[in-house]
């Protein structure tokens, strides 16, 4: 108690003495009140910059891997609220319809295939965040450590999103053929076309669960990261430990 009472009292001194003698934004000013903030946290006080860096980098990639353990497996978006891809929002007339008229069961397999296929394509992305994070610079670090608590996702979404897609879309088309979304989805259609006063529908299926699944899947990382920012117990190494505390 009083060690947290005496660096809250470094802090608060360095930063008034900046403000009383009006020390300039520079590097003594910064300093003082870096390393008064560094004793209250005692979070990688005694790190280099490339030290944080390098711990940074390995909460991504455990986030990144334990994220995409979660989701790519059987139920792993099926069974998960958080993540559960549902009918698309374009056709949920088309769901709410031929409910109505009995196909609860074709429904309800339509939803579990498109779920299956983004399961499966989920596999592919660990490589795609491997590299990402590799290259992650000195300034990104900097930027995520300052940044908010899912700063790092954010990162890597920018930087990887593009590249997600476009590696996505052929595996959750060959997904969606393996696991047969087709076949659960042309007998809702062609009973809904049959419905009086209803027009054709022919959605993006490819695209909606390739959009879905990588949504999905930045949801997990995000969750991951805030969980190793603010418990102890997720920082499952000794650098984790020393940049976010222990």
């Amino acid at each position: 108690m009083k060690k947290a009472s005496l660096s809250l009292l470094l802090l608060t001194y360095a930063i008034g003495v900046q403000a009383q003698i009006k020390i300039p934004t520079n590097k003594l000013g910064n300093t003082l009140i870096n390393n008064a903030a560094n004793t209250v946290t005692g979070a990688g006080a005694s790190l280099s910059e490339s030290e944080i860096a390098k711990g940074l980098k390995e909460a991504l990639d455990v986030g990144a891997k334990n994220a995409v353990g979660s989701v790519a497996k059987t139920d792993g978006f099926f069974k998960n609220p958080k993540v559960k891809i549902p009918f698309p929002p374009e056709i949920k007339k088309v769901e709410t319809a031929v409910r109505k008229v009995g196909l609860n069961k074709q429904a309800d397999d339509f939803v579990v295939s498109l779920n299956r296929a983004a399961e499966d394509a989920a596999k592919s992305a660990t490589p795609i965040f491997a590299a990402a994070i590799k290259n992650m610079t000195l300034a990104d670090a900097k930027a995520v450590l300052k940044g908010n608590e899912t700063a790092a996702t954010d990162l890597m979404k920018s930087k990887t999103s593009n590249e997600l897609a476009a590696k996505f879309k052929p595996i959750v088309q060959q997904s969606m053929q393996k696991v047969q979304v087709t076949k659960y989805w042309k007998p809702i259609a062609s009973k809904y076309n049959q419905l009086p006063l209803t027009q054709k529908v022919n959605p993006d299926l490819e695209k909606y669960v390739t959009d879905k699944a990588i949504e999905g899947l930045f949801k997990m990382i995000a969750a991951e990261e805030i969980k190793i920012r603010k418990d102890p117990a997720a920082r499952v190494s000794d650098l984790l430990k020393s940049v976010f505390g222990s």
